[in-house]
């Protein structure tokens, strides 16, 4: 299977450059770019795109209400968003995440890693370079909240026990084999059980449970994985 990847960046260069590094691959096709956000979520709609490269710092529409567009449209369901950011420690990527993005990667990433990381949230797996996610996130949230309404908080009482072990290590940055070895479980039941938190808590992807389980209180900042 082809995965389809729309480029939205205001700057040619980078467009240009990360268009030369996918289209090497066999299994990635860039099928269309973006100058701004409000062509990124046009062409996400028009060319069916699976993963959306997206920067955040764009004219017109940025690429965090982009991002936000793409998730909260059901017919864009499959799509997932990758952002892209000068500075990983960018306050915004937070924001980013919140939106719906799936994920983040610095403009400086080696080739290799971008066309791993474009793999990777094809395939619905989401957060990359979970131990950074998780500690961008609890930091960002333990600082003062921004301006403007938060999203509400999904509840947890949904969750059973065992789910919300596994929410607590997915927000520790643990993966489904390290949630597995602590958990004494086979990696395929924790895989089962994270996709289940996902689906009660109504949410597309790991990075967005990290965001829940911060938001509830479920994880503190700077609180010791147990």
């Amino acid at each position: 299977m082809t995965i389809r990847v729309l480029l939205a960046d205001d700057q040619a260069l980078i467009r240009a450059g990360f268009s030369m590094i996918i289209g090497a691959e066999p299994d990635l096709e860039v099928v269309g770019e973006a100058a701004n956000g409000r062509e990124a979520v046009e062409k996400a709609r028009s060319t069916r795109a699976n993963v959306v490269l997206m920067d955040i710092r764009m004219p017109e529409l940025d690429g965090i209400e982009a991002t936000r567009l793409i998730a909260a449209d059901e017919d864009l369901a499959g799509v997932r968003v990758l952002v892209l950011t000068t500075f990983e420690n960018d306050d915004n990527v937070v924001f980013a995440l919140r939106a719906g993005a799936s994920g983040f990667l610095g403009k400086g990433v080696e080739p290799a890693d971008l066309v791993r990381a474009i793999r990777v949230v094809a395939a619905g797996e989401a957060l990359l370079s979970p131990r950074a996610t998780a500690s961008l996130v609890g930091r960002f949230l333990a600082q003062a909240p921004p301006p403007g309404p938060l999203p509400t908080p999904a509840p947890l009482d949904g969750l059973t026990e065992r789910e919300r072990e596994v929410l607590t290590l997915v927000a520790h940055g643990l993966s489904n084999d390290e949630i597995a070895g602590r958990l004494y479980l086979s990696p395929l039941t924790a895989k089962t059980h994270v996709n289940r938190a996902m689906t009660k808590l109504g949410v597309r992807d790991r990075a967005q449970l990290v965001v829940i389980a911060y938001q509830t209180g479920l994880v503190r900042p700077g609180q010791a994985a147990p």
